[in-house]
């Protein structure tokens, strides 16, 4: 039987990378691998068939002469498949199979050829609480934050002063171990070394054997002017100190803003309410109000309703991203006077006279009563 073409085997294109290779035959290893279908009978051939396609197109002098000769340029070059015996080479030689698979499950378990790599550290987070004008306005604070150091004693390497770590007899120094159940083998750091390929006989009494003490340290942090809450500060190479030599991580400050008696922020706006009198709202005024800044004045018209906002441009916040700052909304609330004098309260009943005469000084109310008396009207009906 004429054998398959081999990148139809592996069901890649003929100027495939070797990555799009190497990815193509670990998909098909994964599918096909006999220890994964026991009751296949055409898994076993179609396993051997891509670990000879592989084998060859991964190999750039065999590629080379397949393209240009097909088969009968690579011929015996396969590792015994679909156009080979069944014999020892068939599956014995499973160097390119253990390979892959090793890249495969390496991550998975934490491993990777010639002993454990350096990590980075893990980054670390601190919440800032900060006051609304200093994130407005810009300041540096001082922030105490716990952080991983290097035993003075040991020298960070974890052993008693005085002695130093062994080579771990498991696994030779190299940090891994090859665990194999029928033709499925994957590498994976030394359960005894725990990748290290050294163990402590006689541990640091000072750090337990870690090479790290815990401390605390003090870190200034630059808060730019107009961060809110979620903004994030990245101090970088603050964070947790990396494994076997890594860089340290980062350490992020994350921006909190504390809630304020007066101002309420709402993005670069900022927004106040302010009690005016019945007579303000009435008659008209000129206020003060305040700002970030100190005070500011502003006109209230005669008539004015409570609830009604009024903008002052500019007297927001102008925030990190924001090319002008925000404005101030500044919300009036008529407040009804209380414990009122007796002649107070008569004052208060001539103007209620006064103002039922029908001269149009509570149009408001006058036309909400029409509306209810249309409505009663028309359930009566």
């Amino acid at each position: 039987m004429a054998q398959r073409d081999y990148y139809e085997i592996l069901g890649v294109a003929k100027d495939a990378s070797d990555e799009d290779l190497k990815k193509a035959y670990r998909r098909l290893a994964m599918q096909y691998h006999p220890d994964r279908n026991p009751d296949e009978a055409d898994a076993e051939e179609n396993f051997k068939e891509a670990k000879e396609a592989y084998e060859v197109l991964s190999d750039p002098e065999k590629r080379a002469a397949y393209d240009r000769f097909g088969h009968a340029g690579v011929s015996g070059a396969g590792g015994g498949g679909a156009g080979a015996g069944a014999g020892a080479e068939g599956f014995g030689g499973f160097g390119g199979f253990s390979d892959i698979f090793g890249d495969i499950f390496g991550d998975m378990f934490g491993g990777g050829r010639g002993g454990q790599r350096a990590h980075r550290g893990a980054d670390l987070r601190y919440a800032l609480d900060l006051a609304l004008e200093d994130a407005a306005n810009g300041t540096t604070v001082t922030i105490r934050v716990p952080s991983r150091t290097e035993c003075d004693s040991c020298s960070g390497s974890g052993a008693k002063p005085g002695t130093s770590k062994t080579r771990c007899t498991t696994c030779g120094g190299m940090g891994q171990v090859r665990m194999q159940q029928g033709f499925f083998s994957v590498t994976q750091p030394c359960p005894d070394c725990g990748g290290d390929g050294e163990k402590i006989e006689e541990p640091c009494p000072d750090c337990r054997g870690t090479g790290f003490q815990r401390q605390e340290k003090n870190l200034e942090v630059n808060v730019p002017s107009g961060v809110d809450t979620g903004d994030r500060i990245r101090l970088s190479g603050e964070g947790e100190p990396g494994d076997h030599g890594g860089p340290r991580g980062d350490l992020f400050v994350e921006v909190r803003i504390k809630p304020h008696p007066i101002f309420e922020r709402d993005g670069d706006d900022l927004r106040c309410e302010v009690p005016i009198s019945i007579t303000q709202a009435a008659l008209g005024d000129s206020i003060t109000v305040p700002t970030l800044e100190g005070e500011a004045n502003m006109k209230v018209p005669g008539g004015t309703q409570s609830g009604k906002t009024f903008r002052l441009r500019g007297k927001g916040i102008k925030g990190v991203r924001s090319a002008k700052p925000g404005d101030l909304l500044c919300t009036v609330r008529v407040e009804t006077p209380v414990n009122l004098s007796e002649r107070q309260k008569e004052l208060l009943r001539e103007l209620e006279q006064e103002a039922d005469q029908g001269d149009g000084s509570h149009p408001h109310s006058k036309s909400w009563w029409e509306k209810v008396r249309e409505f009663l009207d028309r359930l009566a009906s």
